[in-house]
């Protein structure tokens, strides 16, 4: 006999109407950044500010490409998913990975060209100085209001994007300043040693967003099976529990498989005993779906594993 529980989207929670909110809001944003700092770049030929704009090119596109992965991420199972489509957001938060990837590649491939072949003087003003400050508060601004929506409804692909406004933060704090060292000392290699530090900066965010997002794509142990067992042996009428396993994300979706010896005589006492380990389960771990094999009082086993 196997008891099954699943939590629909109303307990999941589906929230994709907040998060295309956002990110409809943070991409008109990131588009306003992007073309300040791309008009300022090739209006003063500094290096750095236009390897600084290609880094918020990616932030538009992956407002872009979150808008696309959450059309597609409902919670709610169907006949082809029938584990949901949460994972459809995984994958874009590693499309974003990507992109940063490909930004500190471009960002060192045209560094090291104009070390190799030298261009005009960078030529900065305070106005330009000043629209760069709003710049790098608008780009703060975007980094919280990501981060405060996402970790509220437990959106990766927000959080994401927000780690990777964040890596645009600091980016531009850099850039900037070194362009004051030029407007006040006509410093004019620090536009291009400072371009190195832009390009770690993202490869350091594309890295941080890989990492958080892989444990969900490869099914990664969720939940230790130790702590599993010991939440169900608190249960009366449970005698043992073993062949215990999980994955998903906690506070987002976790699954849970286990065999299950109970003290039951019959199938009603044995599916309300599995009933309420469900319940126990799902009051620390929700949202969970838990799948259990049940079996008979006499099959004894002290086997724990997560295989």
């Amino acid at each position: 006999m196997r008891g099954d529980t699943e939590k629909s989207a109303a307990s999941a929670g589906d929230h994709r109407a907040a998060v295309r909110r956002v990110l409809l809001i943070t991409l008109g944003l990131n588009l306003l950044v992007m073309g300040l700092k791309a008009g300022i770049g090739w209006w003063t030929g500094s290096l750095s500010l236009l390897a600084d704009a290609l880094h918020s090119v990616t932030d538009s596109a992956n407002n872009v490409l979150g808008l696309f992965t959450n059309r597609l991420s409902s919670p709610a199972p169907d006949r082809e998913h029938p584990y949901g489509h949460q994972k459809y957001e995984a994958i874009g938060a590693l499309g974003i990975a990507a992109f940063l990837g490909f930004a500190c590649f471009t960002i060192v491939e045209t560094t090291i060209h104009r070390l190799i072949t030298p261009a005009e003087s960078v030529q900065i003003t305070a106005t330009e100085l000043w629209l760069l400050l709003i710049v790098l508060g608008v780009n703060i601004g975007v980094a919280f209001y990501e981060r405060r929506v996402g970790k509220r409804i437990g959106s990766p692909i927000l959080l994401a994007d927000a780690q990777h406004t964040m890596g645009d933060v600091w980016v531009t704090i850099s850039v900037l300043s070194g362009l004051v060292g030029i407007w006040i000392w006509n410093i004019q290699w620090l536009d291009l040693v400072l371009a190195f530090p832009v390009a770690l900066l993202v490869l350091w965010s594309g890295w941080s967003v890989l990492r958080s997002n892989l444990p969900w794509l490869v099914d990664e142990m969720a939940i230790a099976p130790e702590a599993i067992y010991v939440v169900v042996m608190q249960v009366p009428g449970v005698v043992n529990c073993h062949h215990i396993a999980s994955r998903g994300l906690l506070g987002r979706q976790v699954f849970i498989e286990m065999h299950l010896v109970v003290e039951a005589h019959d199938v009603a006492t044995a599916h309300r005993i599995t009933e309420e380990v469900e319940a126990k389960l799902a009051e620390r771990y929700s949202p969970v779906r838990v799948s259990i094999h049940v079996e008979p009082m006499d099959y004894q086993s002290n086997q724990l594993t997560y295989e």
